[in-house]
């Protein structure tokens, strides 16, 4: 009874439940940050001793990706409200499964980049390759974060926790896995007029 009682209480004032409160407010962090990182790429290219090179072609193949788990993750929304919670668990074990093809993708970017002599930090590095890892690798770790989401909310699922009377989780992680896709087309376009 007191579960089902935390489950729809909302902050007072904001019409919020408090953990889609603490989700946007992390979202917001999560914002400051890339801004701080991508407003010091662009401070710090313009002192010079910027190496030019040419972008991994799998970026764009990582943005696809994306895009379709951020599709297959409002499928299982959908699903979720519409009480069909097979394709729910379906259209949720596809977007974690599209979320390691993404991190596989980032792997194959960190290999191309040294296959072409492109360090983080050190005496051989430049500063344009360490941004390009610093960049991918913090995405990277905040997809892992969604992944982890994505594992929960799929257990809850088999143990039927999720369905239209259930949503505050798989409205949570759809809404974080949203922004996750946004965020990583914003820096693939950052990139691609900044590089």
């Amino acid at each position: 009874m007191q579960a089902a009682e935390t489950l729809t209480t909302k902050e007072p004032g904001t019409g919020l439940h408090p953990l889609r409160m603490l989700l946007w407010l992390m979202m917001l962090s999560i914002s400051m940050i890339f801004a701080a990182y991508t407003s010091a790429y662009i401070v710090r290219r313009d002192e010079g001793n910027w190496l030019e090179f040419e972008l991994p072609s799998i970026l764009l193949i990582n943005t696809l990706i994306i895009a379709a788990s951020s599709a297959t993750v409002q499928w299982a929304w959908f699903s979720a409200r519409r009480d069909e919670i097979r394709r729910t668990q379906i259209g949720l074990g596809l977007t974690l499964a599209l979320g390691i093809a993404f991190l596989i993708g980032q792997w194959q970017v960190w290999v191309e980049l040294v296959q072409n002599h492109i360090f983080f930090g050190g005496v051989d590095s430049n500063p344009s390759g360490s941004f390009m890892y610093v960049l991918t690798g913090v995405h990277a770790f905040h997809l892992i974060t969604g992944l982890i989401f994505l594992m929960i909310v799929i257990r809850k699922t088999i143990r039927y926790q999720v369905h239209s009377r259930q949503m505050l989780s798989i409205g949570n992680v759809t809404i974080y896995w949203h922004f996750l896709g946004g965020l990583w087309l914003y820096l693939y376009l950052f990139l691609l007029l900044n590089h």
